[in-house]
């Protein structure tokens, strides 16, 4: 989204910084100084501060992040469940060619995933360890981004991922699908009901947005009559200096990351209980995913709305949002819900825009008991059944509910 951009463009400058004032500090070293002593004699001298403070100044450009991260979040509990599964390449009609991935029993009621900007599919880690148990998951990656390659001419709106994501519904073969979908997934989700209500009944039987927007993110995060002001004059050039940049934008994102600071601009999209391995793996979409492509959706996101796309497609939507979330504010999940007939809003507390991840046993059970409710699974009905007459409950979810009205 537009704010970690943003804010990752100024660590990096910072990043950069601390290299260049390392290379200084090591020529001022090997160069020495020029002393003359009583006799009118001149030595050159080499001070020992310059050399150690600039080794130590490279070391942490490159090898920051080892320090970063137990600074900015929390020790890890188990693995980070992030690979990309074995799935195939569809060509979509935008001329993008998208990897879709599918996980979880072939019977069960499908569920498609469109995961967030600058990121890909493997964000859906946690969810399809626990959703996959029960429902047919179908993930894909944006165009550009992961395992998708991009459209011809690097061409991107919103509006050619609804179309992609009309061609990842197929994939559900003809059974009706609940759609999921994070940030600018929400944003694609949203574009789809605009452009083809039709569908909505039909192939999609549900919507589930998460932390989202309806409308230009400007509009709807942290300052936004700043962050509208600085449009025009400052942050659609820097979009437009990165796309231009392309290659040297790449490498130093990567220095940026090796050296922690774009570590400490992608925290700022999480809450509270984020461990070291899941702001590491996000920041590491973020670093490997092309630049030139991420500042090219958000350019995009600029000019896109979708206001009251949901107000006549007439199936459930459970917009879920972070309380905390200062990239997508939960008045702009607000605003969604009250525009649907048949939505409900759920605020998570302590979650920020990377709610999703960092606190995925609350999201995936809002989730699991939409589309439970939705499309119910037969053969889940029969365990849960079966776990109740044994008295087992599960634990209830940690949120609240806020009316949409």
């Amino acid at each position: 989204m537009p704010l970690i951009s943003l804010v990752r463009f100024l660590t990096t400058l910072l990043s950069l910084a601390i290299l260049a004032t390392a290379a200084y500090l090591l020529w001022r070293w090997y160069d020495g100084t020029d002393v003359r002593d009583a006799e009118g004699v001149v030595h050159n001298v080499r001070e020992g501060w310059p050399l150690w403070l600039g080794l130590a100044l490279v070391a942490f450009s490159f090898l920051g992040k080892f320090l970063m991260l137990p600074l900015l979040a929390r020790p890890d509990r188990e693995p980070l469940p992030v690979d990309h599964g074995a799935g195939k390449q569809v060509q979509g009609p935008s001329g993008a060619t998208l990897y879709v991935d599918s996980a979880g029993p072939a019977d069960g009621p499908p569920v498609i995933l469109t995961h967030g900007w600058s990121l890909d599919s493997t964000v859906w880690g946690y969810a399809r360890r626990s959703l996959g148990q029960r429902f047919r998951l179908i993930l894909w990656d944006l165009p550009g981004l992961g395992r998708s390659q991009p459209t011809p001419g690097n061409a991107i709106d919103l509006e050619r991922f609804a179309a992609d994501l009309r061609t990842v519904l197929a994939e559900a073969g003809g059974r009706p699908a609940v759609l999921v979908g994070h940030s600018i997934g929400g944003m694609t989700i949203q574009t789809l009901a605009r452009n083809h209500p039709e569908l909505f009944g039909r192939e999609v039987i549900g919507v589930v947005l998460v932390n989202t927007t309806y409308t230009n993110p400007l509009r709807t995060m942290i300052l936004p009559r700043l962050m509208q002001a600085l449009r025009r004059p400052l942050i659609e050039p820097l979009m437009y200096l990165t796309i231009l940049l392309h290659p040297l934008a790449w490498l130093s994102n990567w220095q940026s990351y090796l050296s922690g600071t774009s570590h400490l601009a992608n925290r700022i999209a999480f809450g509270p209980h984020v461990t070291r391995a899941q702001l590491d793996h996000v920041t590491l979409l973020a670093t490997r995913n092309p630049p030139a492509q991420v500042s090219r959706g958000n350019l995009a996101m600029f000019r896109w709305d979708a206001t009251g796309a949901l107000a006549n497609v007439g199936v459930p939507v459970l917009v879920l949002a972070g309380s905390k979330d200062i990239v997508t504010k939960p008045e702009a999940s607000r605003d969604i819900a009250a525009t649907s007939p048949r939505a409900r809003l759920q605020v998570i507390d302590d979650a920020n825009h990377m709610g999703f991840f960092e606190r995925a046993d609350v999201y995936n059970q809002a989730i699991a008991e939409f589309v439970e409710s939705v499309q119910p699974n037969p053969t889940q009905q029969a365990l849960d059944g079966q776990q109740a007459a044994d008295g087992r409950v599960a634990d209830p979810a940690v949120t609240r509910i806020i009316p949409s009205a």
